[in-house]
């Protein structure tokens, strides 16, 4: 079961990033109920496991291009973001360190995994991923647009995704680039 959970956030990322045309230095935000990939109630059995194997999957393919994962927190750490420090720029750090059932076995599993995990109020991220209804959207930068994995689930948990698009300012479209979307 771990194994195909780790495939499952491996083939999500992948998609994610080639959707989203992640680049290098890039953010993707990552909210995980490890609950709900197991089947049951958002933050009824949290599991470590499963949260070491989602952040195994999604950092064997975000690792290797240069894309930082942001792993988001659980409500009791009011969602606060776990990343690495080369990627929190000159943001403000909180003094917090996650743990199972107080910020969520999947942030525990980012910040163990981390060289230098940094705990921040929030992030304007690229991309993202939600895994189980887990709420990301206060985590991406504006504006905010859906992207339909062919990966619809990581265990038992639904798996939503987004991506970013600068903002349309002026009239219909003016100077709007094609490329963007």
């Amino acid at each position: 079961m771990l194994e195909q959970i780790r495939q499952q956030a491996h083939q999500a990322a992948q998609q994610i990033c080639e959707a989203a045309k992640l680049q290098k230095g890039q953010i993707l935000v990552v909210g995980c109920s490890t609950s709900e990939v197991g089947g049951h109630k958002v933050g009824s059995d949290s599991s470590p496991e499963v949260g070491r194997a989602i952040y195994e999957g999604l950092q064997e393919v975000l690792k290797p291009q240069g894309i930082w994962l942001a792993a988001q927190c659980c409500e009791h750490l009011n969602r606060a973001i776990i990343i690495e420090a080369e990627a929190a720029g000159g943001a403000e750090i909180c003094n917090v360190v996650p743990q199972p059932k107080a910020g969520g076995s999947f942030a525990t599993a980012a910040y163990h995994g981390f060289a230098h995990p940094v705990a921040l109020e929030g992030i304007r991220a690229d991309a993202g991923l939600d895994i189980g209804g887990t709420l990301i959207g206060m985590h991406l930068k504006h504006v905010a647009v859906p992207v339909r994995l062919a990966q619809k689930n990581i265990g038992q948990a639904i798996l939503l995704a987004a991506r970013v698009r600068p903002k349309f300012i002026g009239g219909e479209r003016a100077g709007y680039d094609e490329s963007l979307k």
